[in-house]
This record gives structure tokens, sequence and C-alpha cells, in this order.
């Protein structure tokens, strides 16, 4: 069955978002503090500026010893001085003595082994080693883990607190990363009150910008802006105008239906924009714009079809342009029958089972409760009135 007429396919759809978001998906580079750096990608190889470890050092509590001196034990050895960990210049090791050292202390010269504590005894001033040890044993050579030059990270890594890690331990209190891409959201409707307050008759909790600015931060954006307009025209003319000011890509919600008092559509009209149906549900009504060089995307503002179009739309390019690794659709079997809308592609809330995926609410745009349930859309086709329990189906991960 083909698409409604007067409607475009997901594909058109996405196709032209894609076009119009081309040139926010590539992206410059800017350095960071390291704690600064957590989740964010890299934009070039990383090698390390020094070896490690940065000197000879002892691997256990114990004592410096040359391990001629112990190849035949018991050993009795003068302990001629003390070595912690820290800032220190430990005089040369002079054979058949022996030198309390402690984790990470620096190992005299001459010294080729260290002895576990647990593996002597201590008197008078004096240590016997019970165990022989071999030349190298439990001591960390300088460079043994790291050499100077040698690659660390490649770029497009993106960093977990493992690799900060890495990064501080080689000395790098910077790092260059992509940028993030700054968003603006605007929510519409005279309706809208905030969470925490007392709504009058008629009045409902704003839960698109709320929503959106945290699926952005989710997937590597920066939100810029998190505003909200009434009705009026002249009010959303000054959201979109301090929106445009401070983001490349500005996501509106709400106000672009046929009704009365679609103000989106109203003022991006005007400038241009291009407003119609999409074959889908929830989400049909989409439009683009593009103001002063800003792309703006403009969604429905049932809080459904506001959150499916940014996992259809938007998601997978915000991915990309910052690095983070795409999430693939997986097929998936659905354990219960469901039935579809005749020309439109169905993007249902659903979750994982042992077995496969089922349904977890109606297809309503309104049913907000599902969304907190589901952990993938189940993507029913256009041409599809129905499916059966067994069939098999494309699940997007949410």
């Amino acid at each position: 069955m083909a698409q409604r007429p007067g409607a475009r396919s997901v594909e058109d759809h996405a196709a032209d978002v894609a076009r119009l978001l081309a040139p926010m998906l590539t992206r410059p580079s800017e350095t960071v503090r390291l704690g600064d750096a957590l989740g964010r990608v890299l934009s070039y190889d990383v090698a390390s500026p020094v070896d490690l470890p940065l000197f000879r050092n002892s691997q256990m509590d114990g004592f410096a010893v040359d391990a001629a001196s112990v190849s035949s034990v018991p050993a009795t050895l003068p302990i001629v001085a003390t070595v912690p960990a820290g800032p220190a210049e430990p005089a040369p090791h002079v054979p058949a003595t022996a030198v309390r050292i402690m984790t990470g202390a620096v190992l005299p010269d001459g010294a080729d082994a260290v002895v576990p504590v647990e593996d002597t005894e201590v008197s008078d001033g004096k240590v016997t080693v019970l165990r022989s040890r071999g030349a190298g044993d439990f001591v960390r050579e300088r460079g043994s883990d790291v050499r100077t030059g040698m690659q660390l990270l490649p770029a497009g890594t993106l960093l977990e607190p493992r690799h900060l890690g890495v990064l501080a331990a080689v000395g790098l209190a910077s790092v260059g990363v992509r940028t993030r891409p700054r968003v603006a959201v605007i929510t519409t409707g005279a309706e809208l009150v905030d969470a925490g307050v007392t709504p009058q008759p008629g009045q409902i909790f704003d839960s698109n910008g709320a929503a959106l600015s945290a699926s952005l931060r989710a997937n590597g954006a920066e939100v810029s802006v998190v505003d909200r307009s009434s009705d009026e025209p002249d009010a959303f003319r000054a959201c979109l105008r301090r929106a445009v000011a401070r983001a490349e890509l500005v996501i509106t919600s709400g106000g672009v239906s046929m009704g009365d008092y679609e103000v989106v559509k109203d003022v991006l009209t005007e400038l241009g924009a291009r407003f119609g149906p999409v074959s889908m549900q929830p989400g049909g009504p989409q439009g683009l714009a593009l103001v002063d060089e800003v792309p703006v995307l403009t969604f429905p503002g049932n809080p459904v079809s506001t959150m499916v179009s940014f996992e259809v739309f938007v998601r997978p390019l915000l991915r990309r342009a910052v690095g983070l690794p795409g999430i693939p659709h997986e097929d998936a079997v659905l354990d219960h029958a469901v039935t579809s809308v005749a020309g439109k592609r169905q993007f249902l809330r659903g979750r994982r089972t042992g077995s496969g995926v089922e349904v977890v609410s109606g297809p309503g745009s309104h049913l907000v409760a599902a969304l907190a349930w589901a952990d993938v859309l189940i993507d029913v086709p256009a041409d599809a009135v129905s499916l059966a329990a067994g069939d098999r189906v494309k699940v997007w991960p949410l």
C-alpha cells in the first residue's frame, strides 16, 4: 500500500533533514581540560609524551638488593638506607647490602631485585632473606608499560573514565575533542507550565523541554537555549531570535498542525519554511526551515510525537556529528499480533522480552508513561496493516 496522498515518506523527510544539517556534521576540534573530557570524542590520535614508569621503581614493599647477594639463602645483609615513595635520589647500591624500599620508590642504581617483606626477617639492623630472587624480580623498569611516542588512544575514541586515567598518568592536562553542536529547544503552547507549579484548568506540564534537552545532551549536543513561547506570533519570533543567535540547530515542538493558533507554522511560513505531513505515526506533522543560516526542525507537540521525531530524524545525525557510535537497528520477533494504520509507518513503543518484543501501549501520541516503560521503537512498515505473533520486525533501541 502506498503512503497517503500528499504525505512524504519517512525516508524522504529524513534525507531532507540530513541535507539541511550537513554543515553541522563536520565538527572542528577544541581543547578541553581532562576533567571536562568525560563523554567527549577524541579528534586526533594521542601519543604518550613520556615513558611509563617514569623511572625504575619497586613493585613491592621490601628490600632492594643485588640478586647475586641472595642467590643462596638464607642470606643476611645489613640494611644501609630506607627509600620511601616520593621525591628521592638514593645513593648507588653497594653489593651485599640491602635498602629498605616502599612500593613505587626509586630503585637505587645497581640494585636489580626487590625482596618482598614477607620473604624476610629483620633483626638488629640486618635483614635475612629467606627466598632467593633473580635479577628483575619486583622491579618496574622505566618504559616497561608505555614508551614515549606510543599511541595510547586513536581519534574517535569516546572518552570514558579508564581513558582519562591513562591520559592523566602520562601527564596530559588537556586533550583535543570534537566540538559539540549547540542546539536550542523551543516548546510552544499557551497551555504549558513548568513542572512544580499548580496548573490552572486547561494547563499542562511542559515535558517536551525536559525530554528534548536530555535527549540532546545524552547524544553529545550542548543545549544552548531552552525556551518556551505562547501562541502569540511576536512571542515566538522573540524566542526564535534568541535561539538562532546562540545555536547551530533549533528544534521546536508544537504549533505545526492544521488547526488555529499554529504559531510555529504561521511565523516560519513567512520565512520560507516547508511544512507537510510525513507518512508516520506518531510524528506526522513536520517542518523544515533555515533562519539566518541556522536550520530549524519543527516537531509536533504531543510528547510521544516529539520524542519519536527526535529518534527518527535527529539522533542518528547528532551522534554522527560528535563521533559517537551509531545505534544499529535490530531484528526481533513479535510476541503478540499488532495492527497498524494503512499507509502510515508506525513507530510503536515496545519492550524486549525473553523471546522477542512486545508493545507496551496503544499508538496514541499522548500516552507518555509508555516512553518510560519502552526500550525500543517497533518499526511497522507503511504497507502493513497487521502483523502476527512470530513475525519479524525492525526495532530501534532507545
